[in-house]
Order: C-alpha cells, then sequence, then structure tokens
C-alpha cells in the first residue's frame, strides 16, 4: 500500500502532518511532507486525534469541463483550453463531515475528482516542469448548487458555499494514470460516476502549467481536475462517497444548513 500522508488535530487542537500507518496510528512528521517534513518520535493513536483536510491549501483552482462526456451532459463542447475557475479555502471539509444544503439553492450535485496536491511554488511553468511540481493526489467532491450556476451565469456562488468542497481523506504520492475514479450515493452498489482519470481532456500536467501562467500557486495548493459523466442531485439525508483507485475513498452525509 502506498504511504498515506494526513494531517490531524490532536485532543488538546494541535494540527500536525503525518504518515498514516497500516494501525491507523499517526506517526507525526515535523512538517508538511512537501516541505521535507520528516518523521519524529511522537506517534497518535486513533482514538487521539481527528483527520483533517490533508491540506490548508491558499487557494482551490478548479477545471470545468474536463471530460467530454460530462461537457456533453452539460450541454456544450469540450473547452479549447482549460476552463477554470476558484473555489474558496472556506468550502473545504474533511471526510465524514457535513455538506450543508444551503437555502437559496433547490439543486445540488455531487462531482467526484482527482485533486492534486502543489508542492512547490509554480509560476509559468513548462508541461515538463509542471509534473514536478504535482507532490501528490488526494480526493475531492466539487459540490455545486446547479441551479444557481445555471441563474448567474458565473460560477462563483454556486461552488463557493461553505462545506462545498469535501478533500481527503489522505495525500498519496503516486497514481496509476488509469486509476478509476468512482462516486456512490447511499451506499448503493452501482456508482453514479465511473470513469478512467486517463480520460481527462487535459491531463494534471497541462493543467498545472496553464494554471500557473495565470497565478501563482504554493506549496499546499489544491487543483481540481474535473468531474466526468453521471453528475447528479443530492437531497438532505444522503450519503456520497467518492473513491478512486489507488487513494482511498471520501465519504459525507448532506444535511440541511
Amino acid at each position: 500500500m502506498a504511504q498515506r500522508y494526513v494531517r490531524v488535530q490532536n485532543l488538546e487542537g494541535k494540527i500536525y502532518y503525518g504518515l498514516l500507518q497500516l494501525s491507523l496510528n499517526v506517526q507525526v512528521l515535523d512538517a508538511p511532507p512537501w516541505l521535507q517534513g520528516q518523521p519524529t518520535d511522537l506517534i497518535l493513536e486513533p482514538e487521539k486525534y481527528q483527520i483533517l483536510t490533508p491540506c490548508a491549501p491558499s487557494k482551490v483552482v478548479a477545471v470545468g469541463k474536463n471530460y467530454a462526456d460530462h461537457a456533453q451532459e452539460m450541454g456544450s463542447t469540450v473547452p479549447l483550453e482549460p476552463l477554470i475557475f476558484l473555489k474558496p479555502p472556506t468550502s473545504i471539509i474533511a471526510t465524514t463531515m457535513e455538506i450543508k444544503y444551503p437555502p437559496q439553492s433547490q439543486r445540488v450535485d455531487y462531482e467526484g475528482e482527482l485533486a492534486l496536491v502543489i508542492g512547490d511554488r509554480t509560476c509559468d511553468c513548462t508541461i515538463e516542469e509542471a509534473q514536478t511540481k504535482i507532490w501528490g493526489y488526494t480526493i475531492a467532491n466539487d459540490v455545486t448548487a446547479r441551479d444557481l450556476q445555471q441563474k448567474d451565469g458565473q460560477w462563483t456562488r454556486a461552488k463557493g458555499f461553505d462545506t462545498f468542497c469535501p478533500l481527503g481523506p489522505w495525500i498519496v504520492r503516486e497514481l496509476n494514470p488509469g486509476a478509476r475514479l468512482q462516486t456512490f450515493l447511499n451506499n448503493e452498489p452501482v456508482a453514479v460516476q465511473c470513469a478512467c482519470i486517463d480520460e481527462m481532456v487535459f491531463p494534471p500536467d497541462v493543467l498545472v502549467s496553464y494554471i500557473s501562467q495565470v497565478m501563482t500557486l504554493l506549496p499546499g495548493d489544491i487543483v481540481l481536475t474535473g468531474t466526468p459523466l453521471g453528475v447528479g442531485p443530492l437531497h438532505i439525508g444522503d450519503r456520497v462517497r467518492v473513491e478512486i483507485e489507488g487513494i482511498g475513498r471520501l465519504e459525507n452525509t448532506v444535511t440541511r444548513r
């Protein structure tokens, strides 16, 4: 199993980065792993910590319509270049936390995605350089108020509500390019979304290079790579689970705000 890098909070409220062991103990690092954090002698047992989002980014840069089938289901064509937008850091929540359904919306959708974790300051980098700037991979759910997205004509409100970016549960350093992404609702056995991540129109290195021509990416920043075919509505009480082979599962429940 690949090493799993986590961010946790102990019972006293102190936040650590660490390595999740098979026993579910966390070996604490002395710094974020992308800043060369090294293992310490401090071990946190499962009952002594709460898992948080695996990083605390300065920004979340997301990509729209990056799977051809999803672009088609949205009634549009694939963009000629990556379509980027921002989600605020305040939208991020950890696995098992609640997605809050806002009263302003009548249609909130799930969007399972692969998330890239940036490991180094990245500005105006080439596609070749971009791969070295991607430190690792995690899972995201780009929750979207679909009716507000259509009403507003731009996506800030629809994508930016608090709790609209579940992220985690941990980071892995390597991922099979053909890893399968699946989204499930309410423990139903059939996935509502299922695709391989190599079906992206613009692959991760192209995305990071493109974004870096616009804005500087900082260590710990997140890039969401787009969602595949099969987006659909969430309802109060739903449990939504996004799985990516080689990473794990991200699971959240929907509640009323």
